[in-house]
């Protein structure tokens, strides 16, 4: 290992840490490259040599959470860095990108629910009670910051009821949303990865063309098997079917999106029209509906001719 390496790796992950923790609004979105320092090292210099690199960067992000009262960071840290140590593995073993990020997120919500299960033994609670104490109080945060900013007391009313509202449902769904969310940090790194790894001459699986993705056919039946299961009296029932429902819908949010990047591709859309479309999916809900509606029924549409061309 050299000196360079260990100080690009710590560096790099530092920074990324530092900023997701201080930079405001924008910073949450610098702990989704957090993999890629030990995704890129790991891969340079060898798996043995990454964990090298990664008990020290853990170490110090210790050292920098003690100092700076952010105990938090030391749990990102760690669980980013086992995630960039298995897909530079995933990478090594040139898996489909499908099931790189099914294992890749598998991994993740693993260790995040070990260290939620041991963060809760202090406090004596599980996993999911600290998830949903801690959306809370994030929420109760907001509504006091909203009325230290001079609000009257009718509005903050209505913002804590609506607030309330919100935990509420978000303590019903949030497992899904954990799952969606894990499986697009992963997938993110994979594809952020891609040009980075072609700069530096490094091995990349061969995914082949990401815009003629599809998930797997038997998935439908899983989609139906959860609508079903709303008619069934058991709420816990309900429950894990209302959690299935969202993970697989998101699933074919992003086959849409290899529709739509298909025929963007296709027709050589220029950049700045592409910019716009993506910025509509992202702000405007309809089209994400739009998306899985489009991902879902391209089972049997066929809007690519996938399948004839497979035939042929």
């Amino acid at each position: 290992m050299k000196l360079h390496d260990l100080l690009g790796c710590v560096g790099v992950a530092t920074i990324l840490l530092l900023a997701s923790a201080l930079v405001p609004l924008i910073g949450p979105f610098f702990s989704l490259v957090i993999p890629l320092p030990f995704l890129y090292y790991s891969t340079k210099l060898g798996v043995n040599q990454g964990v090298k690199l990664a008990s020290i960067t853990v170490l110090f992000a210790a050292l920098l959470s003690a100092l700076l009262q952010y105990p938090y960071l030391i749990f990102l840290c760690l669980e980013f860095s086992l995630l960039g140590l298995v897909l530079a593995e995933i990478y090594r073993r040139k898996l489909k990108i499908g099931l790189s990020v099914l294992l890749g997120t598998s991994f993740v919500l693993i260790i995040g629910l070990i260290i939620l299960t041991v963060a809760g033994l202090r406090e004596n609670m599980g996993p999911l009670e600290m998830v949903y104490a801690y959306v809370e109080s994030s929420l109760q945060q907001s509504v006091q910051v909203y009325e230290n900013i001079g609000a009257s007391p009718d509005n903050a009313h209505e913002l804590g009821e609506y607030l309330r509202m919100v935990t509420n449902v978000i303590s019903k769904i949030y497992p899904s949303l954990l799952i969606i969310g894990t499986g697009f940090v992963v997938w993110f790194n994979i594809i952020v990865s891609r040009p980075i790894f072609q700069m530096r001459n490094l091995p990349y699986p061969p995914y082949g063309a990401l815009d003629r993705w599809r998930s797997h056919e038997f998935m439908v039946w899983g989609l139906i098997g959860a609508g079903f299961s709303f008619f069934l009296p058991a709420s816990s029932i309900r429950w894990l079917a209302t959690n299935a429902l969202i993970v697989m819908m998101a699933v074919y949010v992003f086959q849409g999106l290899s529709i739509l990047l298909f025929f963007l591709n296709k027709y050589r859309i220029p950049p700045w029209i592409r910019f716009g479309v993506y910025f509509l999916i992202l702000f405007q809900q309809i089209f994400m509906i739009a998306l899985a509606v489009a991902g879902l029924f391209d089972q049997w549409i066929d809007f690519r001719r996938i399948h004839s061309r497979k035939v042929d």
